[in-house]
């Protein structure tokens, strides 16, 4: 059991590394090809993944399952994808709500699958669980229909590719300090999401305690979620991210300090649930709204890159600094200091979009040259001309 609990970790680190590194790379798929086809295939592969994990033949075949191709998978069916499909579907003024929705949506999945799992587990055991989800997980690919484009290169009305898109993005400070703030909110969640069932447990609370937060989590962050999404066209975005770094920083210091109960626990999960994922529609409205949706998806790869290398240091060092002290408690504070430092980083982040020099032609075919004969523009002069004006 402890051999397999080992391999079950470290499947879950490699799964963050490789969900976040493949993440760009499959918003760009999906910005390249068809999106719909990058969640089926997203989706697939997470299904094999499960069902690998329930007959493994080695340690290192139930790391592969659980790492590289449910990580792999899961870069095909989550945030970034389906942000860039929304993102060009719905104009600015929608943008951020219909991101909150989709988002609130992926909650609520979280809500009914706890307990779903908790009960596989007790009844048919974790091969049949894992079987089971991976049946649950073949409903994805036929819904990936709905995520159809047409024209996704007319979405921009400016000639650029994607690597002056990377370059233009990583150039742009409020862009850095947002992917920043993102590796916080990915070190708190996961660190939280991974290690609080054991924390409980180091205080003797049952295991139904742990189950029950991360499920009030799950159904609070529908809240979080979709309040963000509606708040973020009426107000700076940015004014909202640091307020959920500075809630959850707020909400940790609380729940470390104050007796643990299991009315603690519950009222912990509770509030924190509302500041859960709330920055990922704030966070994905940004870039959308700085650097068009062009290139919305893989951009929000490169954001989401960093979310998840603050996942795996959240989950090691967690593990790491227990084995070390006997105590979790360093890592809360740490958590906190880093809410704080995620809460000021925010606060500066521009919004404003970048004024680009349209060249490119409109869907309809139309030039911007007819459209807007307002602009003004220059006219190319021969160089012999300029001699003969001299």
């Amino acid at each position: 059991m402890e051999r397999l609990a080992g391999a079950f970790a470290r499947g879950v680190g490699v799964q963050h590394q490789v969900w976040g590194g493949t993440q760009p790379f499959a918003g760009r798929l999906a910005e390249t090809y068809v999106s719909g086809g990058v969640v089926v295939c997203g989706a697939l592969l997470s299904v094999l993944g499960l069902a690998w994990m329930a007959h493994p033949t080695s340690e290192l075949t139930f790391v592969l399952a659980a790492g590289v191709l449910i990580g792999t998978g899961l870069s095909g069916v989550t945030f970034s994808v389906i942000a860039g499909v929304l993102g060009r579907a719905f104009p600015p003024e929608k943008r951020s709500m219909v991101l909150g929705i989709s988002a609130a949506a992926g909650s609520f999945g979280q809500f009914l699958l706890l307990p779903l799992t908790q009960w596989l587990l007790s009844n048919v055991g974790w091969v049949g669980a894992l079987m089971a989800l991976g049946a649950v997980g073949i409903g994805m690919a036929p819904l990936a229909a709905a995520l159809v484009e047409r024209r996704i290169a007319h979405t921009h009305t400016f000639r650029q590719s994607a690597g002056e898109a990377i370059s233009e993005a990583l150039g742009h400070r409020g862009y850095v300090l947002l992917t920043v703030g993102f590796f916080v909110c990915g070190f708190q969640v996961v660190f939280i999401g991974v290690h609080l069932p054991a924390y409980l447990a180091d205080h003797g609370l049952p295991a139904r305690v742990a189950v029950t937060a991360l499920a009030l989590i799950g159904l609070f962050n529908i809240i979080g979620t979709y309040t963000t999404g509606w708040l973020g066209s009426r107000m700076p975005k940015r004014y909202i991210l640091s307020f959920i770094y500075f809630g959850r920083a707020i909400v940790i210091a609380i729940f470390v300090y104050l007796p643990l109960s299991a009315a603690s626990v519950y009222a912990f999960a509770m509030a924190l649930g509302v500041l859960w994922l709330s920055t990922v529609p704030p966070t994905n409205a940004i870039v959308a709204q700085v650097f068009g949706v062009r290139y919305l998806a893989m951009l929000s790869g490169f954001t989401f890159l960093s979310h998840q290398m603050g996942s795996f240091l959240g989950a090691w060092l967690g593990g790491r600094l227990y084995d070390v002290t006997g105590s979790y408690d360093i890592v809360w504070y740490l958590s906190i200091g880093l809410g704080v430092i995620a809460g000021l980083i925010n606060l500066p982040t521009d919004e404003r979009g970048i004024r680009r020099t349209p060249t490119a032609t409109t869907t309809a075919g139309i030039s911007w040259r007819r459209r807007l004969p307002a602009v003004r523009r220059k006219h190319y002069v021969p160089p012999d001309r300029v001699t003969a004006r001299r």
